[in-house]
């Protein structure tokens, strides 16, 4: 097993027990005292997120299609609440993809790609002085590509660009100002590839999902 499903496998079961946690709570944490939110809260979380594209990537010049595999990396995310109910987030995390080229007789090895990807989204949070507070936001994203390798090509270049992204979690207080938090987003997210100076082209929609799980802390 890989470091990366290993790390998948990790954010999986987090999930679980997390879900579990809430779903069976003890007498105990149910009487712990918890910060409710509201306006004014910054909220910062740190998750572990399954980073799993869901690509389509095609050329007009190349038979086959494009493959990139899945990473899992740390996150830090940042939000501000503008009422009890309304939020801003802004995600900070970077992940690492190998990408290959399936022609239907083998495969071509493209090398790796960093992917940098800033995420705003605003969010509704419901139940905002629950312990249990689900919510869902849409937003924007501008994605860098970096740190590219070519593989078995002389070169391979990747446009950075914007996508736009969806989501849905829930916070579940523990005590005092820390929660739990389990998150899912979906950004959709096009680039153009350049292979050896432009000789070959595909284009790449990577529309990954992004499945977290972590804690935050609101002060």
């Amino acid at each position: 097993m890989t470091f990366s499903r290993k790390l998948m496998t990790t954010v999986a079961s987090c999930a679980v027990v997390g879900t579990m946690m809430i779903a069976g709570g003890s007498a105990q944490a149910q009487d712990a005292a918890f910060k409710i939110k509201q306006a004014g809260d910054f909220l910062i979380r740190g998750r572990v997120v399954g980073v799993v594209p869901d690509e389509d990537v095609t050329s007009s010049t190349l038979t086959g299609e494009g493959k990139v595999d899945n990473d899992a990396i740390p996150e830090v995310d940042f939000s501000y609440f503008i009422t009890d109910n309304i939020a801003l987030e802004l995600i900070a995390g970077t992940s690492k993809h190998d990408v290959t080229w399936n022609t239907g007789s083998s495969n071509l090895d493209l090398g790796s790609v960093r992917l940098l990807p800033p995420t705003l989204t605003a969010q509704y949070h419901f139940f905002s002085d629950e312990r249990f507070s689900p919510y869902i936001g849409a937003g924007i994203n501008y994605t860098f590509f970096y740190d590219s390798k070519p593989g078995q090509f002389n070169s391979v270049k990747y446009d950075d660009g914007f996508g736009y992204a969806f989501q849905a979690g829930f916070d579940y207080a523990i005590s005092g100002p820390w929660s739990l938090n389990v998150d899912v987003k979906k950004i959709y997210l096009n680039t153009d590839v350049s292979v050896n100076g432009g000789a070959t082209k595909a284009d790449a929609d990577l529309d990954p999902w992004l499945f977290g799980v972590g804690v935050g802390y609101r002060f």
